[in-house]
Formats: C-alpha cells, sequence, structure tokens
C-alpha cells in the first residue's frame, strides 16, 4: 500500500522555560527492529548514539513522539538512556504490504532545545499463517472437461511479507489434478479427465505455506462435483481496476462497477459478484452488488485512517468456474480537520520582573489533513504583552513583549488560534491561563500623609490614641505591613516610653499618663514595613495633641495662705465708695476654660461694705467708710474656676479701717528684729526731734532710704508685688497655662511677720483687671490725708513720702 503521510500530530512534551540558546536540530537516529518485540525491549542507546550526557537526559525531559498516530510504541529510560518498546509494535498492522516499514518518531530534549529525527525500521516476524478467503471451495467440472483444462484457486492471503509470506502451495496427492502456480496465480490443471460415472464427486486439500521459521501454513478443502458441459469460466474486463475516491463520500456513493462475461450460456453463463480476498475492516467499508457488480461505500471513509485500499473482486458462474480481479482505490484528503494547539511548557507563574523578549511558553501545532489542508498558521491576540514567535517546525515559542506589572494585571488569558490554508479554511483557538508572580517592588503607602491623634491628660495607660494604616499592593508576604515607632525622643525621654505601636494593627497606645502642665503635644514617626526581600517601608509622621482637663485647682498666691504669716491690708477711713482696697491673686496650672477662674465673697463681717471683681479679683468698697463701721473688716475670699467640674480654693483677706497704723492695737505690742527695731527707732527720733534736730533728720531719713532698699518692710497702698514664696515651684515653667498675663503689678500689705520675704512681679491672667492708672497707688499727699488731716506734722508727711518713694522705685 502506498503512503502518503500522516498530518503531523507528534506530541513533544514539556521544553525547560527561558531557553538561552536556540535550539538546534542535529542527526536523525534509525534503529531496526523485529515487530512483535516484549514491551520494555531495548531498541538502542540513545544518549550514546548522540553523545548526550546520561546525566542529563532526565534533567532536560527527553522524550519521543511517533508522527501519524497518537500511540507511544516507544520511550526514554532516564537512567540508562535506552529506548525500549512500551506498546506492541504489529508491522502488518502499521504497514501492511509495504515492503519497508518504517515509524518516524521526534526526539526532543529540553534545555537547549533539540529535535532528533528518529527511523524505526520494523522487520516482518513470521508471526501470521497463510489463510485462504474461504475454507470450502465448491466446484463443478463437467467431465467433458479435457486435459489439461485449468480452474482457477484464490491465492492464500499471508500477513507477512518476503520470506515469511506463502512461498508454495501442496495439492493432496490424487489421480486427476496438479497443482499449477504462477506468481499469485493458482490453478487446477486437470491431468486425467474425469469419469463422472466412475467418480461424480471428490475432495482435495490444499496447503499454502510460507517460508518462515517455523513454517506456518493454511488449508483449504476443495469439493469437486462432476458435471457435464461448463467448460468456460467468467473473464474479467480488467485485470485490475482502478478509482479515486474523496474522503467523507457518504455511503451509497458508487466507487466503480466490475464487469465479468463467460462464453456458456445459460446457467452455465450466469456471473455473479463477490470479494475475493478481503479484511474486515475493508469488508465494514465497502459492499459489491452480486449481479451488477457495482462497489459502494458503506462506512465512514477517513484519510487520515487510510489513504489507499486494495482488493480482489471474484466472478463465479452459475456451475462454479470463477475468476478474480484486482480493484485499487485512492483517496483523495479533504480539509475535515481543524488545527489542534498543544500546550507543551508553561512557565507558571511568570515573574513580574522579567525583562521584554522573555521565553514563558512553548506551543505545538497540529493538522491531521495534508499538503495545504495541514498548513497552519499561529496568531495570538493584540491586546496582551505577549506574541508568538516561531521555531522548530510547527514549534511556537510564547514571548513576553512588555514589562508585566502584577498590581495592574495578576492575570492573563491568552488565546492562541490557529487556522490551516485549506479551502474553506478550518480554524481552532487555545485559551492559556498564566499568572504572574509578586515581587517585592511596592514599598508600604500610608493612607493619610500625617496622622494627628488627640488625648485628654490624666488618660490610662494602654488607651488607645489613634490608628495609622498602611497598604501595600504586592502579594502575600510582600504585602504584609508590619508597623514600628522609630526611635526619637519626646521631653528628653525615648519615645517608646509615650507610646507603643501594635505592629499587625498599626493601634497606637499610651505607654504612660499624660500631663497637660508638662508638655501640649509632640510627634512621633511610625515606620510601615512589608515583609518582603528585601523589605521596603515607608514613615508618616503622628502628632499627639494633648488636651487640658481640670486637674488643677486654682491657687491663691496672694494673700499667703493662713498660717504662713498674717496679712492686713489697711484702709483709709475717708475711702470712698469705689475705691480699690486690695486685689486676691490667684492663679490655675491649667488652661482655657479650665484656667478661667472667677471670685466670689462668700463671708464678710460687713457684707455690703465690700465687693470683689468677678474676673479681676480687685476688692473695692460698696460705700463710703462711716465712723460706725467695725475697724477690723474680715473677707472670706472663694476663687472657683470654669471647668466641669469646678474647682476652688478660699482665702481669708484681712482689712483694717485705720489712718494710722498706730491705732491698731495689735501693732503696739509686736516686737521686730534688730533691722527692724533699728528703723522704727529712726522714725520715732525723727518724728519727736524733727524741729530741733532738723540735720540730724536730714541723716537719719538718708539711712532709713537706705535701708529701706535693701529690705522692704511696710507695705503701703500702692503697687501690689507679690513674694516668691507665694509663688507655685513650677510656676515660670507654665508658660502661659497660668493665669496671670497682664502687665498690672500690685503691692502687697504684709505684717511684720512677713518682712524678710522675697518679691517676684506677676502678671494677672485676666485681661479685666483694672489699668495701671485705677491701681490703688496714691502720693504722699493722699497717703498723709488718709493719715492725719492738715494739721498733721510736715515731718511725719516727709518720712512717709520717702517711703513710698522707696517703694515706688
Amino acid at each position: 500500500m502506498r503512503n502518503k503521510g500522516f498530518a503531523g500530530l507528534g506530541l513533544i512534551f514539556c521544553v525547560a522555560l527561558f531557553i538561552q540558546t536556540p535550539p538546534q536540530v542535529r542527526g536523525d537516529l534509525s534503529y531496526s527492529i523485529p515487530e512483535e518485540m516484549k514491551r520494555g525491549s531495548v531498541v538502542g542507546n540513545v544518549a550514546k548514539d548522540l553523545g548526550v550526557d546520561l546525566r542529563t537526559i532526565a534533567s532536560r525531559q527527553a522524550r519521543v513522539d511517533f508522527e501519524g498516530t497518537r500511540k507511544r510504541y516507544c520511550e526514554i529510560t532516564t537512567t540508562t538512556g535506552d529506548l525500549i518498546t512500551s506498546e506492541r509494535i504489529d508491522r502488518e498492522s502499521l504497514c501492511g504490504k509495504k515492503p519497508a516499514c518504517v515509524l518516524k518518531a521526534d526526539l526532543v530534549l529540553e534545555n537547549p532545545l533539540e529535535l532528533h529525527r528518529v527511523s524505526l525500521h520494523v522487520q516482518d516476524v513470521n508471526d501470521n499463517s497463510p489463510q485462504f478467503n474461504e475454507k470450502l471451495i465448491e466446484m463443478e467440472i463437467g467431465e467433458s472437461a479435457d486435459k489439461g483444462y485449468s480452474f482457477s484457486i484464490g491465492e492464500a492471503h499471508d500477513a507477512d511479507i518476503g520470506q515469511n509470506a506463502v512461498q508454495r502451495y501442496i495439492l493432496q496427492n490424487n489421480e486427476h489434478f496438479v497443482l499449477a502456480v504462477d506468481g499469485n496465480k493458482v490453478e487446477l490443471v486437470l491431468e486425467k479427465k474425469l469419469d463422472r460415472e466412475q467418480q461424480n464427486e471428490m475432495n482435495l486439500l490444499l496447503s499454502a505455506l510460507d517460508g518462515g521459521s517455523p513454517q506456518k501454513s493454511g488449508t483449504i478443502l476443495i469439493h469437486v462435483t462432476v458435471l457435464d458441459a461448463n467448460d468456460n469460466a467468467p473473464v474479467f474486463t480488467q485485470a485490475v481496476y482502478k478509482a479515486s475516491l474523496s474522503e467523507n463520500s457518504p455511503p451509497g456513493t458508487i466507487v466503480m462497477t466490475v464487469s465479468a462475461t463467460d462464453a456458456d450460456e445459460g446457467v452455465n453463463g450466469d456471473v455473479t459478484y463477490q470479494f475475493g480476498h478481503i479484511s474486515d475492516d475493508d469488508g465494514n467499508l465497502f459492499s459489491i452488488d452480486s449481479k451488477t457488480g457495482e462497489i459502494k461505500v458503506m462506512g465512514a471513509i477517513d484519510y487520515e485512517e487510510k489513504n489507499y485500499f486494495e482488493m480482489s473482486v471474484k466472478a463465479k458462474d452459475g456451475l462454479g468456474l470463477n475468476s478474480y480481479a484486482k480493484f485499487l482505490i485512492d483517496l483523495n484528503d479533504v480539509n475535515d480537520n481543524a488545527p489542534e494547539i498543544f500546550l507543551k511548557s508553561l512557565s507558571h507563574p511568570v515573574p513580574e520582573n522579567v525583562p521584554p523578549g522573555t521565553e514563558v511558553g512553548i506551543i505545538n501545532v497540529q493538522d491531521r489533513d495534508s499538503e495545504k489542508n495541514g498548513q497552519v498558521r499561529c496568531s495570538i491576540q493584540q491586546n496582551v504583552p505577549f506574541k508568538l514567535v516561531p521555531s522548530i517546525k510547527n514549534y511556537y515559542f510564547l514571548v513576553t513583549t512588555g514589562q508585566l506589572d502584577r498590581e495592574l494585571v495578576s492575570d492573563y488569558n491568552i488565546t492562541i488560534s490557529a487556522t490551516d490554508e485549506g479551502s474553506p479554511p478550518l480554524s481552532s483557538s487555545k485559551t492559556v491561563q498564566l499568572s504572574v508572580a509578586d515581587i517585592n517592588d511596592n514599598p508600604p503607602v500610608f493612607e493619610e500623609q500625617s496622622y494627628s491623634a488627640h488625648v485628654s491628660e490624666n488618660n490610662k495607660p494602654g488607651s488607645t490614641l489613634c490608628s495609622v494604616s498602611a497598604r501595600d499592593p504586592d502579594w502575600r508576604q510582600n504585602g504584609t505591613v508590619i508597623y514600628s515607632l522609630l526611635p526619637g525622643e519626646v521631653n528628653g525621654a525615648s519615645v517608646s516610653s509615650y507610646l507603643s505601636v501594635n505592629g499587625d494593627t498599626g493601634v497606637i497606645h499610651a505607654v504612660r499618663s499624660f500631663d497637660y502642665e508638662q508638655f501640649r503635644s509632640f510627634k512621633v514617626h511610625v515606620m510601615a514595613r512589608d515583609n518582603g526581600s528585601p523589605p521596603l517601608s515607608s514613615n508618616v509622621t503622628v502628632s499627639v495633641f494633648i488636651s487640658d482637663v481640670n486637674d488643677n485647682s486654682p491657687q491663691i498666691l496672694y494673700p499667703a495662705p493662713e498660717g504662713s504669716s498674717f496679712m492686713t491690708e489697711l484702709v483709709p477711713k475717708a475711702a470712698h465708695g469705689g475705691s480699690l482696697v486690695s486685689k486676691v491673686i490667684a492663679v490655675d496650672a491649667d488652661s482655657g476654660q479650665n484656667a478661667w477662674l472667677s471670685y466670689h465673697i462668700v463671708k464678710a463681717t460687713d457684707p455690703g461694705l465690700f465687693t470683689i471683681g468677678l474676673h479681676s479679683g480687685e476688692i473695692r468698697t460698696q460705700r463710703d467708710i462711716s465712723e460706725s463701721d467695725s475697724m477690723k473688716q474680715n473677707l472670706i475670699v472663694a476663687v472657683k474656676d470654669n471647668g466641669q467640674p469646678s474647682l476652688s480654693a478660699t482665702c481669708a483677706m484681712y482689712l483694717l479701717i485705720s489712718d494710722n497704723l498706730a491705732e491698731v492695737p495689735e501693732l503696739k505690742d509686736i516686737s521686730y528684729d534688730e533691722k527692724n527695731s533699728k528703723l522704727t527707732s529712726y522714725l520715732i527720733i525723727a518724728l519727736v526731734s524733727v524741729s530741733t534736730f532738723f540735720l540730724t533728720f536730714i541723716i537719719i531719713i538718708l539711712g532709713v532710704r537706705f535701708c529701706r532698699r535693701r529690705k522692704p518692710r511696710l507695705l503701703f497702698d500702692g503697687a501690689v508685688a507679690i513674694p516668691g514664696a507665694y509663688l507655685p515651684p513650677n510656676y515660670a515653667d507654665v508658660d502661659g497655662t497660668g493665669t496671670l498675663r497682664s502687665a498690672y503689678n500690685y503691692d502687697a500689705y504684709l505684717t511684720t511677720g512677713s518682712r524678710t520675704s522675697d518679691f517676684k512681679f506677676v502678671s494677672s491672667y485676666n485681661d479685666n483687671t483694672l489699668p495701671a492708672d485705677q491701681t490703688l497707688k496714691k502720693s504722699p499727699t493722699e497717703f498723709a490725708d488718709v493719715f492725719g488731716d492738715s494739721d498733721a506734722s510736715p515731718e511725719v508727711g516727709a518720712v512717709l513720702s520717702s517711703q513710698i518713694s522707696i517703694f515706688e522705685h
């Protein structure tokens, strides 16, 4: 049979990714093997024959694919490099009667890609016995047949070829017939005329023997019936009939009509037709009309399965004489097979940082049709960063054409289309799913450029301040974000002693309780780091703002708390309503409304005599002083802040309604220390001796002025000075958190118990205190008017004026 060649359907297995060297085609390998070898039989050693290192056979994934069939007749043992049989190889089913039977295969090696042609020459083995088409031949021979008359007998067929095919025939010994064999023509020759009256029938055993070793044979029984007068056998019009048929011809299609004639008349001349020797498969595809000789299609004719048929046709007359002719059919290919696309190798997934031009897969395209019907063009869709690059035979490399970015596209569905050149063309497509592997190429990005946290002071340690959040578009560990605080200092201490951050959630907690009065805000830096290799990170600033809580009661600076000193204010008897008598000075370490102070008189000796400014703390007379008013006036003043809840403090204010300190009984028995006694003595001497010892008085006055500059002693109506002992220890560090913000100063009225105190001049927090020109500052003349009338001694006035001048400086 002629072999038109099968369309390329060989399967080639996975080829290594990222091929660095171009594929190579080397020399062919050829082996000769007998058919019907046992599975696992060694055909040859391809590693040795190709000069390939045996250690690389397995890593290079050596595989063999056979053309024209999906079967795998052989495979490679990677440990030895041997090519061994893996399926039954039957030469007769593969090649029929062809003198040469060659199985062609592709040997593929990867890393780098190599393609070798392997030819397996299958040698015939005597595994088939000769067979006749029939088990019994009924032959009717007229007794009138002359000596030497020949009768055709169908030849025996042996699927083997060459020496293993039929070599000779043996006819059972008899006295009437001998056997004549001429090529494929087998005839019985009448050696001795028949005599129906002596013997009207006989049985002859015909044997066919092949030339194999061991020799096989087949037999057929010839039953001869002796008749009269049929001495002509049918004769075909052609010895060989040829026909051409398109594949896929529908059942019922007439292939050809054969014809034979018989010179006899009547029953002896009636010819009938039937197939001679024909295989079961061919018998299912074709049929012959016994009367007309029409040969028709019965089954599905597939060019890819078999493209050539050879059959014999028998013509028989009514009395059993017959003749034979050959019938040959050539099939024509029709484009009835769409291309098939095979994915041989695929890098899955592909790292997103591979450069353009990287080979990520190998595609093989096959079409079972032949010639132009089997020529295929392969293409790929245009909207993906990949292309197909032709390689060996029907192989294509799938190559990247651009930079991949998993964060933009993580998976690709690549549709590959293949179209043949038949008419009409057939096409097919295959979708390849390709994933992009993540590379740590994106640092975490915070959702906000900066974060702010607001917390009230006195918070509980461990309380949550705020939460930071960063996103990393990378995958898995490359996108896992871990938060941490960057090293730094807050108020001279490590930032970790103030805050902590949850590494997984980004929640920031307070480690300690904050005090607004120590600091109001601070900044820390939080780092978000991914878990990639190498890790990437980014930072963000978190500003923490501490809000004030009303946790500090007002602190009264003046008058001093009870028990520390005895402080008394002197109110002139002639004071009019609205006169400034004194001022309560208080501060609050809190800020904002928590430090807004209000002053209230909660108890007074004479409730209608004095009033206090709600926000200034200035104590003024509500009316003119009268003679009936008590000299001693005690006021209990409460200072409240504006917090929620409000906190307060109270103090006692002692007022003396008098124009002269000497009028105060309590001051008469007060003992003075050495320096105060000296000053008092000077004052007494000056008052007694002013008219007589004027010059001495001046000297004494100068001495008094010098001493007063060194240590203040008496406090008079003027700017209020606050002793330093009355200020809170950290008051100077408050920086605006307190309540003394104005520039107005007030002198304090102190008893001798406080005469040695240091002074600090502080400012009032309240803006509604009296301006400087409204404070209780009196001239020497006014002071003299308070202590006495116009008849007062001018010396006393001079002394007092000098004292007042000292304090004003």
